[in-house]
């Protein structure tokens, strides 16, 4: 069963709107078996499938993981992250920092502000910023490549998409007035553009069926190859080149504390790596990539 799960799920990370047929054909189940399983998934929230807009398009162009370390608990610190927009990730770790955010703001003095708000936070001691150079693998960057225009109903398919990523194209018809047919290549626009990537967010921690681990690495020597090997990696979540302490930072996703030393172990061992640090992500707090459509973003979308 745990394979079976990790294998729809990755599935549905690849394409979060695969038919039942082609997830059974790709996964070796039943139809049957596939569509069971995952409404089981979808309703004990083990899984979301949702979509989310990319942030080029929405002028985040800013991306910056941040590790904080706090004096007594973190909670508190932990509630202000997860009240701001700017945030899409927010997680308790275990390691030299106390929880770890990903910001996406639209420029650098942005990004300088929002730190200086952070750092002001009472019980926060010190915080340590990485800025992502350029994403190598993520489930919600869905590369995009410009010279697309969005309109009004564009927006209103998005912010249902992001609610139910896997809602039918006659359910999203009866909420913008359009036949399925019509919302099927607006959809299909908006995702072969970029725009929106459609894809399962996995609960993860102590609590869940998968953990995951934070690990950063400097490297020597042959960056490709590395780069090469983490974008192949199946047990890969995210990764990034980043500007900071680390060269790269990624996150692992595994079902067991075994699987993930393994797999840090052969992260480890890669040519081209020289060092590791790690951090378990003990409770992801916040993981929440919806966003909303304003008349001035559809306005902008418009000039670009």
């Amino acid at each position: 069963m745990v394979n079976f799960d990790a294998d729809l799920v990755r599935a549905l990370q690849d394409d979060g709107r695969a038919s039942i047929h082609d997830l059974a054909a790709a996964l070796g189940q039943s139809r049957a078996a596939v569509s069971a399983r995952l409404r089981a998934m979808l309703a004990d929230e083990t899984v979301r499938v949702v979509a989310a807009v990319d942030p080029e398009f929405l002028g985040q162009h800013v991306l910056a993981h941040v590790s904080i370390r706090t004096d007594g608990g973190a909670g508190p610190v932990a509630e202000h992250l997860r009240a701001l927009d700017e945030t899409v990730l927010v997680s308790a770790v275990g390691g030299v920092h106390d929880l770890v955010t990903e910001i996406r703001v639209g420029s650098m003095p942005a990004l300088h502000q929002l730190l200086a708000q952070i750092r002001a936070l009472p019980r926060v001691v010190d915080i340590n910023t990485l800025i992502y150079s350029t994403v190598i693998k993520g489930f919600f960057v869905s590369d995009y490549r410009g010279g697309i225009r969005i309109d009004a109903t564009d927006a209103a398919l998005i912010e249902q998409l992001q609610r139910d990523g896997r809602a039918s194209f006659r359910t999203l018809g009866e909420v913008v007035r359009l036949s399925p047919s019509a919302v099927a290549t607006r959809v299909e626009r908006l995702v072969s553009s970029g725009v929106i990537k459609i894809s399962a967010v996995e609960a993860r921690g102590l609590a869940q069926r998968q953990l995951s681990l934070g690990v950063g690495l400097n490297l020597a020597g042959d960056d490709d190859t590395v780069i090469d090997a983490i974008r192949a990696w199946r047990g890969v979540d995210f990764a990034a080149r980043s500007l900071g302490r680390f060269d790269v930072i990624m996150t692992l996703v595994e079902p067991s504390a075994g699987a993930l030393y393994a797999s840090l172990e052969r992260i480890r061992a890669l040519p081209g790596v020289s060092h590791t640090e790690a951090w378990f992500h003990l409770a992801v707090l916040k993981e929440d990539y919806a966003r909303t459509l304003s008349a001035a973003d559809v306005v902008a979308a418009r000039g670009r």
